[in-house]
């Protein structure tokens, strides 16, 4: 099977390299903004910001970064990114050392960030899917990275999949994730065996050894607090029946408690950031520059994981081949679905209603919260009076998790058919260009949503509130 260890890893190696001698130059991305900005994290700037988030009920992140970097919706200019992100494999020399040097893919995700309607997609790929590579040769497609390091990977994982390409790339290099989930100390993660992953049968504990391939697992089932070992070993277990699929689903698992401690806890965030800062530093190669990487991360700093939404390319048989071993074949019906769905286009289940339908909705049926989405002081406030004023019932009024918000967006939560668009409707002209958002997951969870809908001001609604207001000369 070959090298395959890394961030999320476990598979043994057949063959010895030389250890790094010279890791390749990594970008200081959030670093030098932030520690600017914090003046090197000094404790009264910390208690500032940290202060300030929590009475204005905003992410730290975003009043920091509000007023130094673009939305990047405006930074990158289109409404989606496709990124890249690899996690290599290692192995060990004699002396026991981790190293990487020519090393494999062990994690592959094609990633979107939907900067439209604040969603991500993450699709994974399975390391031991067959490709073909440059040249013509039929081989896993993990050995892409091998063969010709990020550049080759972003080339065959695109053409893979059907895409033109990727704007952006991630490398993850050795013990990214566990040095992360130390520095925010540690994550909540539902512990589950296969069984119960595929709900096939009942949960039970993860007991595993394997001294020369540096990986022991022994949790017990259930909801528990993981270290950043314990939670990286759990993500790399795939010895059952399961294997790969359920490895994935693992790593899935442990992606979004780290997006929940993150967004749910965002004091603990700011105390550990010159630790994040630090394994950013140590441990992440990519292409986005400082800037870009600052703007993103200040817009999905809020993010929820029911907003992230993560899938893997499904496979139909195997083969082997004479110089690679064990392969697996892809469903290629399924792939290009997943790919239209999760990467190309995401689907918006409701079509737009006719206006007699959506006039025929009462306002007093629906119950709206307004969150301002610019640095205007005062705006949610505005709107929220001026669909109070029509009927609507109002529920919280406040600050979007990003001020730099361009195109007004509204949230459908509701089981109220065209229930947006009967508010961007009492909205008028001012808002007739506002995105409507539907939220499918709101529909079919167990207790509903506290609101119908939710109203995120934009910049451009802004201009026409304030345009409409500005005396006649």
């Amino acid at each position: 099977m070959g090298t395959v260890r890394s961030i999320f890893t476990d598979m043994p190696s057949g063959k010895h390299l030389a250890p790094d001698k010279a890791a390749p130059r990594r970008r200081r991305g959030l670093g030098r903004a932030i520690l600017l900005a914090l003046g090197i994290a000094v404790a009264i700037a910390v208690a500032v910001l940290a202060g300030l988030s929590l009475v204005q009920h905003r992410n730290p992140f975003s009043v920091l970064a509000g007023a130094i970097v673009p939305p990047p919706e405006q930074l990158f200019g289109k409404d989606h990114l496709l990124v890249l992100v690899v996690g290599l494999d290692y192995d060990y020399n004699n002396l026991d050392e981790a190293y990487s040097s020519q090393s494999r893919s062990d994690v592959i995700m094609a990633v979107n960030f939907d900067l439209a309607d604040h969603r991500i997609y993450e699709l994974s790929v399975p390391r031991d899917m067959d490709a073909i590579l440059p040249g013509g040769v039929e081989a896993k497609i993990n050995q892409a990275q091998a063969d010709g390091g990020i550049a080759e990977s972003e080339a065959v994982v695109a053409q893979w999949l059907g895409i033109p390409g990727f704007d952006r790339y991630v490398v993850l290099r050795i013990n990214t994730t566990k040095d992360l989930i130390d520095a925010i100390g540690g994550v909540d993660v539902d512990v589950e065996n296969s069984d119960a992953l595929t709900h096939r049968g009942k949960n039970g504990p993860i007991n595993y050894d394997d001294t020369w391939g540096h990986l022991h697992v022994h949790l017990q089932p259930g909801l528990q607090h993981l270290s950043g070992s314990e939670a990286v070993g759990y993500a790399r277990f795939r010895h059952d029946w399961c294997s790969d699929p359920c490895r994935i689903m693992r790593q899935q698992q442990v992606i979004k408690a780290i997006a929940d401690k993150l967004k749910s806890n965002k004091l603990n965030t700011l105390l550990h950031l010159n630790e994040l800062l630090a394994v950013f530093n140590r441990d992440v190669q990519t292409d986005f520059t400082p800037t870009e990487e600052l703007s993103l991360a200040t817009a999905f700093a809020d993010i929820s994981p029911s907003e992230i939404h993560t899938a893997q390319v499904p496979y139909v048989a195997d083969k082997v081949l004479p110089d690679w071993g064990d392969v697996i074949i892809p469903d290629e019906t399924k792939k290009a679905e997943l790919v239209q769905n999760m990467l190309i286009s995401p689907p918006q289940p409701q079509p737009t209603p006719y206006f007699g339908q959506v006039a025929a909705i009462a306002p007093s049926s629906l119950r709206v919260d307004v969150e301002n989405g610019t640095g205007i002081a005062g705006l949610a406030t505005r709107v929220a009076a001026r669909l109070k004023a029509q009927g609507f019932e109002i529920g919280s009024v406040g600050n979007a998790s990003s001020s730099g918000v361009l195109t007004t967006r509204l949230h459908e939560h509701s089981p109220i058919a065209f229930a947006a668009y009967r508010v961007r409707q009492a909205l008028g002209a001012a808002a007739e260009k506002a995105k409507i958002v539907i939220d499918p997951a709101a529909l079919t969870s167990p207790e509903p949503h506290a609101s119908d809908v939710t109203v995120i001001v934009g910049a451009d609604l802004a201009a026409a509130l304030q345009k409409k207001a500005a005396p006649t000369p």
